[in-house]
């Protein structure tokens, strides 16, 4: 097999996804409320906690202006386009965070910039997902595989089917750690209630984390503050302000919609297996 490039693996993967959910868990109905002709509605007011939060838990994945994989199940995709990504899928934001953006550029320090440069030129190959590592927090909000929110009064655990990744945010009144913890690819997040808004901070990351395909940087000095809402019952947004000093002269945000996946599961996928072998450097030629 000859090599591909980083953007061809993504939609190999993209493909693969869709194609995989015939073979996976036969269709059982997700609850909630449905149209007439038993579809799900997804205009209909958002589902609540047992005391009266908005509750994120269900299959999502980020929402397409073409439609997204939900309509294989005969599900009609939401018309809840994000208004950066007019190629979708996958997302344009996923391979450059700043594609809604002047320019398409991010307000990057000289530095930042530099690395952005360095790693966009080697053809991405050193992307934590060609090395089957955790992807950047924003890759996989982007990302065009679903993921599957579970939700408790005292943490929402995120279960990702991009590399089996999987992240946890607290919510049990616990601060971010100040005792200079261990580096880890997800940081640390810890959750709060802003009204109907979940606030989210996450603190702590490594210092090579990749914000997007195309390398934008983020480092130990970073932090990543996220607005969670369900405005409606098929519809999740997620605001996404990204502070490093290192990397950026200043706070840049960008938006993510989300659009329920009813009817369906996560398909098993193990990146090691099935994905790897498909990225610049990473293949071997026959």
């Amino acid at each position: 097999m000859r090599f591909f490039n980083i953007h061809t693996a993504i939609v190999f993967v993209v493909i693969m996804s869709a194609t995989g959910l015939f073979a996976q868990w036969p269709s059982y109905p997700t609850p909630g409320p449905r149209t007439k002709d038993g579809k799900i509605d997804f205009s209909a007011p958002p589902p609540k906690t047992a005391d009266g939060k908005p509750d994120f838990s269900g299959l999502w994945e980020p929402a397409h202006a073409k439609g997204g994989r939900g309509g294989l199940n005969g599900t009609a995709p939401l018309p809840f386009p994000i208004p950066t990504s007019p190629d979708d899928p996958p997302v344009a934001q996923f391979f450059n965070i700043g594609a809604g953006f002047k320019d398409g550029l991010l307000p990057f320090t000289p530095w930042g910039k530099e690395v952005r440069a360095q790693r966009k030129g080697n053809n991405n190959k050193d992307n934590p997902d060609a090395l089957c590592l955790p992807l950047g927090l924003t890759q996989l909000h982007m990302h065009p595989q679903p993921r599957e929110v579970v939700q408790t009064p005292r943490e929402i655990v995120v279960l990702y089917e991009a590399n089996g990744n999987v992240r946890r945010i607290l919510t049990d009144g616990r601060p971010l750690p100040n005792d200079d913890p261990t580096p880890w690819f997800y940081g640390y997040s810890v959750g709060h209630w802003e009204g109907d808004t979940l606030v989210v901070e996450t603190t702590g990351f490594r210092d090579d984390v990749w914000l997007d395909v195309e390398g934008s940087p983020l480092t130990s000095s970073g932090k990543m503050i996220e607005r969670w809402r369900r405005p409606k019952f098929g519809l999740m947004q997620i605001d996404i302000t990204i502070e490093d000093p290192k990397a950026y002269t200043k706070p840049f945000t960008v938006r993510v919609n989300h659009q329920l996946m009813p009817d369906t599961e996560l398909m098993e996928f193990v990146c090691q297996d099935r994905d790897a072998g498909h990225y610049v450097g990473k293949g071997s030629e026959k």
